[in-house]
């Protein structure tokens, strides 16, 4: 049994988290710190200990793992208390403001002998789960360029922000998404093409960004907006045999949007009309398209590859070379705003 409490008692904590955890049987949620206990939004789960006590979290001698589930801001501050008081942690995403503030964590870390990590859960989206699917049969052939999109109508968001902070950016709050699918199934790139714009004029928020990563002949480009009236596909996967598209996003958040959790057995799960297309010629120069079944997202595998790290002591997998990475060109990607 892995024994675990939380930092933070909003959004994160109970759409992101709680509803995944609270379906498996070796995990146990003991305690939930609170840090604004006047405003309450969510309903109390039963059995769980709330307290607006930090101390009682972090000296629970029964809890073997933290996680942070606060804005950015403070993910620095809390894995340095969680990780001082012998806990193992982790952090929402972006992990850190810096790379230097994240290699000053697994160092720490290092030095204590725990393990600390990213919660980056999006590496298990259905659709990105589904496209290495589509890869690994071969059928695309050698591949030539990805696109990945997350685009958003919401216009009245960049509208209403009238300064610039690059640890707000749009690339930081939804970059560290994408980046980390590219890095975590490509590895690093041999060089980055940065596109991050402010539409609306300097010293407004970063609304878009278009970033073009090179590994050899194959591009993987990762592309955001605030002001897509109508969405560019999920993915767009292109080899020299063939294409896939893939349409619409994994549906876990939007399920979770609706608080229709994962207890239903058909949560985030794509129906036919969700399912992506592959068209792709074969040895005999024959035409093929055809629905390719969506394979199953769970954003819980990243408490299933904790329990492993931490109770049976396999090798973490999201490691603390990607998230450098990943950190790393989130900063290079903002350095320019102003």
């Amino acid at each position: 049994m892995l024994t675990i409490g939380y930092i933070g008692n909003g959004k994160s904590t109970n759409r992101y988290h709680l509803p995944f955890v609270l379906q498996r049987e070796n995990i146990k949620v003991k305690t939930i710190y609170q840090r604004n206990p006047d405003h309450e939004d969510w309903d109390r789960i039963e059995g769980v200990h709330y307290t607006s006590v930090l101390d009682e979290l972090l000296t629970d001698k029964d809890i073997q793992l933290i996680v942070v589930c606060t804005k950015h801001d403070s993910h620095l501050e809390y894995a340095k208390f969680v990780l001082e008081h012998n806990k193992h942690c982790l952090v929402e995403k972006p992990f850190m403001e810096t790379s230097k503030e994240a290699k000053e964590i697994f160092a720490l870390a290092k030095e204590k002998g725990l393990i600390v990590q990213a919660y980056q859960n999006r590496r298990f989206d259905s659709d990105f789960l589904t496209v290495q699917k589509v890869i690994e049969e071969g059928k695309l052939g050698d591949l030539l360029e990805v696109e990945m999109h997350y685009d958003y109508y919401r216009s009245e968001v960049p509208e209403s922000v009238h300064s610039s902070d690059p640890a707000l950016s749009f690339l930081y709050g939804h970059g560290c998404h994408t980046l980390d699918q590219v890095i975590s199934y490509f590895g690093k790139p041999e060089h980055i093409h940065y596109d991050v714009r402010q539409l609306l004029g300097q010293g407004r928020m970063n609304d878009y960004f278009d970033l073009d990563l090179y590994y050899g002949t194959l591009k993987v480009s990762v592309k955001s907006s605030y002001f897509r009236l109508k969405e560019r596909p999920s993915f767009v996967v292109h080899g020299k045999k063939g294409c896939f598209v893939k349409e619409t996003k994994d549906r876990q958040e939007e399920h979770l949007k609706l608080f229709y959790m994962p207890n239903n057995k058909d949560f985030g799960i794509d129906t036919i009309k969700q399912y992506g297309v592959l068209t792709y010629i074969d040895e005999e120069g024959n035409i093929h398209e055809e629905k390719v079944k969506s394979v199953n997202g769970d954003y819980g595998r990243v408490y299933d590859d904790l329990y492993e790290s931490i109770v049976n002591g396999k090798a973490k997998t999201i490691t603390d070379e990607q998230i450098l990475l990943q950190m790393e060109i989130l900063e290079t990607g903002v350095r320019d705003l102003k």
